[in-house]
């Protein structure tokens, strides 16, 4: 596993070191996936703990010239990590280099740089040691890389640290053993207040509520984020720094952070396997008659002008909430295809010249969990012995998180999205002045019609 074949075609040798952890490994590998399809000459190799490489090397079938390379099982098993979180991050600080210097040395074709997560920091040491270039690989928003660099400037306007009421920060809560029940009012109040201030002296990000910014600011966040400074401050010591993010998202803090650095700072766009998806270019338009019609509909339309709409598959909404969103997108003047739940358009010319309606019917499995289990689980804190303290429950279940606050029992709503993905949605959110996923999830996926009209609004001035 830690020796590589010599490849003859081989222009350029790239080790990449990602993060132990989902929401890095794949970023990585889609990065490595996608150049290799652009440079087939490029030769990767693929570094992972011994444990890691049983979870995803048979994924998928990889790029002939995407290698993997492993090192001992020297940190805490993925299973049950989240036991001792700050534990793992320590492990992954101090018991890693060694072994990734070893491997090295052993490798037979020389390596002209070295692609690494930045939360790796030590890996740009080993790099300026043996004269290796080293990209910094950051897999969060540019935001969040520059709220982490700029901590100081919190603490000197005292907005670091503060303690915001347990309900605001309930999503950063590891633990429930100092949480309150119900927390008191003269706690909420002042710091509902101080959640409510913004901060505006970073250079490049817009105003921002203290209580929209990421978790790692606030509660028990807080313990990583000594770790966060250390590994974004050891960046300035690299060779490169790569953003998965596009810059029309992020102009304004990426153009602040490229004059920080002696290098090429890139924004490479969202490390997501866009590129895996199927290529319809040699049946559009053809006369094969099993191609769909909304892809020939499509086909039919200017490159990069229509505006594609899905309201997922749990999210909610009444129905005149659903006429405004359709009164946004139809007042824009867009080309849209929109995906429907069910068999039903919301459009009531069914789309016009203008766009195109597909259904997505929804399953019963899904139906049955939205409408068949609320009632018996209402019931159940009242059938057990121990008395309720706090709630789990998943953010698509809104109707878990009701009966929680009917009963003012404390619940936290995990989020099951990426870093990255909940990052982007919240800058784009703040742009746009739209609710922030924060936001949303703090009010528990309940939107109301105010907030629909701003969203409609949106759509209407976005000029997309």
């Amino acid at each position: 596993m830690g020796t590589l074949r010599t490849e003859p075609t081989t222009t350029l040798h790239v080790v990449a070191m990602p993060y132990p952890g989902r929401g890095h490994v794949n970023p990585m590998m889609n990065l490595c996936e996608l150049m290799s399809s652009r440079k087939p000459d490029i030769l990767f190799t693929f570094v992972v703990t011994e444990e890691w490489y049983d979870l995803i090397h048979s994924d998928a079938k990889k790029p002939a010239n995407i290698h993997f390379a492993t090192i001992p099982n020297c940190i805490p098993s993925e299973v049950g990590r989240a036991k001792d979180f700050l534990g793992f991050l320590a492990a992954v600080a101090t018991k890693m280099e060694a072994p990734f210097e070893q491997l090295l040395d052993r490798l037979e074709l020389p390596v002209n740089v070295i692609i690494a997560d930045t939360y790796l920091d030590w890996v740009v040491h080993v790099g300026n040691r043996r004269n290796i270039p080293v990209a910094s690989l950051w897999t969060m928003s540019a935001y969040v890389f520059s709220l982490s660099r700029h901590v100081e400037l919190l603490e000197q306007n005292g907005h670091f640290p503060v303690e915001l009421s347990a309900k605001m920060s309930l999503l950063s809560v590891k633990s429930f053993d100092t949480l309150p029940a119900e927390p008191s009012s003269n706690m909420i109040a002042p710091s509902f207040q101080r959640g409510e201030e913004r901060v505006d002296y970073i250079p490049g990000i817009p105003p921002t509520r203290l209580v929209d910014f990421p978790n790692i600011f606030h509660g028990n966040g807080r313990q990583i984020l000594p770790r966060t400074r250390e590994a974004v401050s050891l960046v300035s010591k690299a060779q490169y720094l790569l953003f998965t993010s596009f810059y029309d998202l992020e102009a304004q803090v990426i153009s602040a952070l490229k004059p920080k650095f002696p290098f090429p700072v890139y924004p490479i766009g969202p490390s997501i396997p866009y590129f895996k998806i199927k290529d319809h270019s040699s049946v559009i338009g053809s006369n094969n008659h099993n191609v769909p019609g909304y892809i020939e509909w499509l086909n039919s339309q200017p490159e990069g002008s229509v505006l594609y709409v899905s309201m997922g598959s749990f999210l909610s909404v009444s129905s005149s909430q659903l006429d405004e969103i359709v009164a946004g997108v139809h007042n824009s003047g867009v080309r849209f295809l929109w995906v429907s739940r069910g068999e039903t358009t919301p459009f009531k010319d069914g789309g016009g010249d203008m766009g195109l309606v597909v259904p997505c019917p929804r399953s019963g499995f899904y139906e049955a969990v939205m409408k068949k289990m609320e009632g018996p689980l209402e019931q159940l804190p009242d059938q057990i012995d121990l008395l309720v303290t706090a709630i789990i429950a998943d953010a698509e279940l809104p109707w878990a998180i009701t009966i929680a606050n009917k009963r003012n029992i404390p619940v936290a709503t995990p989020c099951t999205v990426s870093a990255t993905v909940f990052s982007m949605l919240q800058q784009f959110a703040r742009i746009k002045n739209l609710p922030t996923p924060a936001k949303l999830l703090g009010r528990f996926l309940s939107i109301s019609s105010k907030q629909m009209d701003e969203i409609a609004a949106g759509l209407r001035n976005s000029g997309v």
